[in-house]
């Protein structure tokens, strides 16, 4: 190779010296998970390349079809490792991109999510793509040659860094298309110089790598080399699903549960498919790679865009090999095809078991899954109608029997517990779980003893408001929505107080309502409330959670209704007093209450301040006035 320009000096940005810092100093403990980065990142090129020859065979040019492979060597000598691959390669611009700009490959969030404790930052390496840089563990200056497949010999690229700060990049010839890295080790990492070492560590992190890593002059393989899915499940050990995991994830966290199984019929293909521990730190980034890949008869095709899995499994992570698709499949033949769309099926109702039987037989684990992914498998209640009712049956959620905000109750659940003579499901929509546990609405529902599911998440509002309605012939009602109806557990006490109170406040109802003209479409007493003076509900139209997301916005285009409670102190003196002219600000003040104890935002808190402070100035004086007038 020979230089073709002058090399050009380039800084790296502020975090990415960070990056190059820790893996300098702060990782050195687990140092051999460097190699791990780096083969995993030379098979990704190989299956690239795969895959780009059959979708875009143009892209790829006429370059000759070899055996993939992953080399790696060592030279005693001049103290230098290398790891070599034929694989797709780079152009300079995906050199400066890729390798140049750390910030492209999530550098901000690691570094958020580190923890201090050397072995489980060095497993998030991979998991935020982050890993080429690894080499700077055990490496003084790396030096990286590549040539992007499909462009001619002269447009090699030169990248080579100390990791201090800077980075400088060539144009070079390079016959061969891949990528070779370089890593001119520290004094003092001799022993990276064995080729037993080696072997031991490549057998160790990168045994399941499906292209042959060879070493030595031979060079014989020194992993399997095999494609575990496609292998009988009799021959593969729990560690081998384990380490397959980790390896096409990037994930260094034992996976929860997985599937692995093979259809032959009219379709035949493979399936192995994972549910993490952990949600991935892009989960809600609606451009986020997929976790599926296609694979034709063990050739890489494509990463998932959607085809396999629906989005609200986006979390899965797996394999699908084909026996019946063409090798030059695209995302528009995938689109429409009856094999994909069959695999897909019978994918979901895979996945959905799988979390069935988890939910079943281990409830613990189950309840780990939810934390990290219940929000997004809520989604499918919506958007899947055909697996809604399987879905249903995976739902968890918290509720008034725990004073936690642990979700573990599912609607069977709930049913079982209902008390004698109830009819439906009570849920509370809010902004968040803590505004729904301190909500007073719920007020009523605690006194009689009866749950109330309370849903603190936005997807929510979509799982109740129309998705799902009934569940085993219980209707779902919102406790926030309309008059409160408790049925069979009213007495008939409680319906001629109901019915005294709303002959004893006509009155001030009337002017509570003339006041709050353009705010409150009604005002009301209500037997849903015990300890707090009023709150406001939406009428039978529209949830409580549209009232308060409407209320977050700008104005009130739909205006709740204000319900007050006249066992309160405050309300019974205005019930008294209704010709102070203060009521009309006690109006706006409770109206105003009501409305932040909802979660939502007052229109003008200022006022509300001032309107505050002015009747606790009022209520002082006419306390201090009281006293005076007392006989000693």
């Amino acid at each position: 190779m020979t230089s073709q320009s002058e090399a050009e000096t380039y800084s790296f940005q502020a975090e990415a010296a960070q990056i190059l810092n820790l893996m300098a100093h702060s990782l050195y403990s687990n140092k051999e998970i460097f190699l791990r980065e780096l083969v995993s990142n030379a098979s990704d090129a190989i299956d690239r390349l795969r895959s780009e020859r059959y979708a875009h065979p143009e892209s790829v040019g006429a370059e000759p079809e070899q055996e993939a492979r992953i080399r790696v060597a060592f030279d005693k000598d001049a103290g230098t490792l290398t790891i070599a691959d034929n694989g797709i390669g780079m152009s300079r611009q995906e050199v400066i991109d890729n390798i140049g700009t750390i910030a492209r490959s999530g550098t901000a969030e690691f570094l958020r999510t580190l923890t201090g404790d050397q072995r489980r930052d060095a497993e998030l390496i991979g998991q935020f793509g982050v890993g080429f840089y690894s080499a700077f563990i055990v490496a003084e200056r790396v030096v990286l040659t590549t040539r992007r497949a499909g462009l001619p010999a002269s447009e090699g690229v030169r990248w080579s860094s100390d990791g201090k700060g800077e980075y400088a990049v060539e144009a070079v010839e390079r016959a061969e298309r891949g990528t070779t890295i370089v890593l001119e080790l520290r004094e003092g990492e001799d022993e990276l110089l064995n080729e037993h070492r080696l072997r031991s560590i490549v057998q160790r992190y990168s045994d399941h790598i499906s292209q042959p890593i060879v070493m030595g002059q031979d060079e014989a393989p020194v992993n399997q080399a095999s494609a575990l899915w496609a292998r009988p499940k009799s021959e593969l050990s729990e560690q081998d699903y384990h380490s397959y995991y980790r390896h096409l994830t990037n994930d260094y966290t034992d996976p929860l549960a997985y599937v692995h199984t093979k259809v032959e019929g009219r379709y035949e293909y493979t399936m192995l498919l994972y549910v993490p521990s952990r949600a991935p730190h892009d989960l809600w980034v609606p451009q986020a790679r997929r976790g599926v890949r296609l694979h034709v008869r063990r050739v890489f095709i494509l990463e998932d865009t959607g085809q396999l899995l629906p989005g609200y499994l986006r979390f899965v992570h797996g394999i699908v090999d084909s026996a019946d698709l063409p090798l030059n499949v695209s995302r528009e033949i995938l689109q429409g095809s009856q094999a994909v769309d069959h695999i897909r099926s019978s994918a979901v109702k895979r996945v959905l078991k799988l979390l069935k039987e988890l939910a079943e037989k281990e409830p613990g684990k189950y309840a780990d899954f939810w934390k990290q992914f219940g929000g997004v498998l809520k989604q499918g209640i919506a958007d899947d109608p055909a697996h809604r009712e399987d879905l249903t049956e995976l739902l968890r959620f918290t509720s008034t029997r725990s004073d936690t905000q642990d979700a573990d109750v599912s609607l069977g659940d709930y049913v079982a517990r209902m008390k004698e003579g109830q009819d439906k499901i009570y849920y509370l929509l809010a902004p968040s779980l803590a505004a729904a546990a301190a909500s007073p609405h719920l007020e009523a529902f605690r006194a009689k003893g009866i749950e109330v599911l309370l849903l603190g998440e936005a997807v929510d509002n979509f799982v109740v408001s129309g998705s799902l309605r009934e569940y085993q012939g219980k209707r779902l009602q919102s406790v926030a929505q309309g008059a409160p109806d408790f049925g069979e557990l009213t007495d008939e006490a409680e319906k001629e107080a109901a019915e005294q109170a709303d002959s004893d406040y006509a009155a001030l109802l009337g002017k509570l309502k003339a006041h709050l003209a353009g705010k409150a479409w009604d005002v009301r007493v209500t037997n849903r409330l015990t300890t707090s003076p009023a709150c406001i509900v939406a009428d039978g139209e529209e949830t409580d959670f549209t009232v308060v997301q409407r209320m977050r916005g700008s104005g009130l285009p739909n205006q709740p209704i204000l319900e007050i409670n006249p066992r309160h102190p405050l309300v019974e003196r205005l019930n008294r007093d209704q010709e102070d002219p203060r009521v009309r600000e006690w109006a706006h003040v409770l109206f105003d209450q009501s409305v932040l104890t909802a979660g939502a935002r007052i229109e003008e808190p200022a006022t509300f301040v001032t309107r505050l402070n002015d009747l606790l100035t009022a209520l002082t004086a006419d306390t201090t006035t009281r006293t005076a007038d007392t006989p000693d």
